[in-house]
């Protein structure tokens, strides 16, 4: 009865935490679509977040209602004019003199503009998202200085100390962060290490943790690893019995045991000793020299060591490029993975429907506040992408038949409209059933 009632509520929240992040990312895609819309001279009649019945609403001194609906799925602004909420079709008849306020009467370059605004306007929340996080959590500064010391399993001694200027370890001396890095592989695989400081003036040789110890930095939604319970600032101990102290061993067993159960012994801060068995996902991952390359994988990856660069500032400049390149960096992998599956370089089941995103949002949401709001920005960036696809009922199909009017001078016919548009309203259908298939029957 207990499991019944754990796996109902687990259930309402993955629910609660999906519904939140589409609200929020729909919302800020229609808005784009509505003050674009209207800066250009389009009057929209609906603003709704939601479909299916209203249930509550009001009326703005412009004329229009902006409502929540009953079914939380999705959103739409419908414009003056519009047949339908996709805003496809030639429109229903309106007064001659209030065409120009109808997106099918208003100039291409004011259509074009409001239509694109919609992914744009996901583009930008990411990017804000992104620098927001830069800006919060700062960034190194140049000099290889310790930040906040985190907390480490018992056994592990840790002299470090705020503050601490690191100029060796091993031994090996160090100018940079990538010093650290460089070095690492060369070190006797052990838990701790010798490290070399400046502080208060004097040089010393203190013992400190690896810097590359098996602590979990994150954990992949949907992964074996969140299906076991395991959290961001775990300590794996022992794999299968045979003790973990350094992150790339922890990788090498995972991929020896060739998709077989494991069974892991963490350390946790705040709670102690936990045990979990998870079996490895056999996954499609980009190789180095181009192409893809399956490996087995459990879904983490790696933390910092048991304490944190000291930190500036980030300006606002520079968390917006920082911010930038990230969400480029989800459109280009989107991208990237979708030709792969189109040209069978990996396997269909990459692609997950509506079942795998709810999943993944509610275990991000459940990981606390923060990591929800990065998976927000994460999914608003390639919900944004996938609406500039060039698919009859998505914006991407409104661009190119707007592209090609701008080119021939005129829209293409009616009936052209009308079979591609149902063309593509199958596919989108077809996409969104392959891919809940691929939720209930993809290992």
């Amino acid at each position: 009865m207990m499991d019944l009632i754990a796996q109902t509520a687990g259930t309402l929240w993955t629910l609660l935490a999906f519904v939140t992040a589409l609200a929020v990312i729909v919302t800020v895609h229609e808005y784009g679509h509505y003050i674009v819309g209207r800066w250009s001279g389009i009057r929209a009649e609906v603003f709704s977040v939601g479909f299916g019945p209203r249930l509550f609403a009001r009326r703005d001194r412009r004329g229009t209602v902006w409502q929540v609906a009953a079914v939380p799925l999705g959103g739409y602004v419908r414009f003056m004019g519009d047949d339908n909420v996709a805003s496809a079709g030639p429109g229903r008849a309106v007064d001659p003199a209030l065409r120009r306020q109808t997106l099918q009467g208003a100039p291409l370059w004011a259509r074009f503009a409001t239509l694109l605004a919609g992914p744009v306007f996901n583009f930008v929340l990411s990017i804000l998202v992104f620098a927001g996080f830069a800006v919060v959590q700062g960034l190194p500064v140049d000099e290889v200085r310790v930040g906040a010391i985190s907390e480490a399993p018992p056994a592990i001694t840790n002299e470090l100390q705020p503050g601490d200027r690191i100029v060796a370890l091993g031994g090996q001396p160090v100018a940079t962060w990538r010093d650290i890095g460089a070095l690492t592989p060369d070190l006797p695989v052990a838990a701790q290490q010798d490290w070399g400081v400046e502080r208060d003036g004097r040089t010393l040789t203190v013992t400190g943790p690896d810097p590359m110890p098996a602590r979990i930095g994150g954990v992949a939604p949907r992964s074996a690893a969140a299906a076991a319970g395991m959290r961001a600032g775990d300590v794996v101990l022992a794999i299968d019995g045979e003790p973990v102290t350094r992150f790339t061993q922890m990788r090498e067993a995972v991929e020896a045991a060739q998709g077989a159960p494991l069974a892991l012994s963490l350390w946790r801060p705040g709670v102690g000793d936990v045990a979990v068995t998870l079996t490895p996902k056999l996954s499609d991952l980009p190789a180095q020299g181009g192409g893809f390359e399956q490996r087995w994988l459990i879904g983490v990856t790696g933390g910092e060591s048991f304490f944190t660069p000291q930190t500036r500032s980030a300006g606002p400049l520079e968390a917006l490029s920082l911010g930038a390149g990230q969400t480029w960096g989800i459109i280009t992998s989107s991208l990237t993975g979708m030709w792969a599956m189109i040209s069978g370089q990996i396997g269909t089941c990459n692609l997950g429907g509506a079942i795998s995103i709810a999943e993944s949002t509610g275990q991000a949401a459940s990981a606390g506040g923060a990591n929800f709001l990065w998976w927000i920005a994460v999914l608003s960036a390639a919900i944004g992408f996938l609406n500039l696809l060039p698919i009859p009922v998505l914006d991407g199909g409104h661009l190119m038949f707007y592209t090609y009017e701008a080119l021939r001078g005129r829209p293409p016919s009616d009936k052209a409209l009308n079979l591609l548009t149902a063309i593509g309203m199958a596919a989108v259908l077809s996409l969104m059933i392959f891919g809940l298939t691929n939720d209930l029957f993809c290992p």
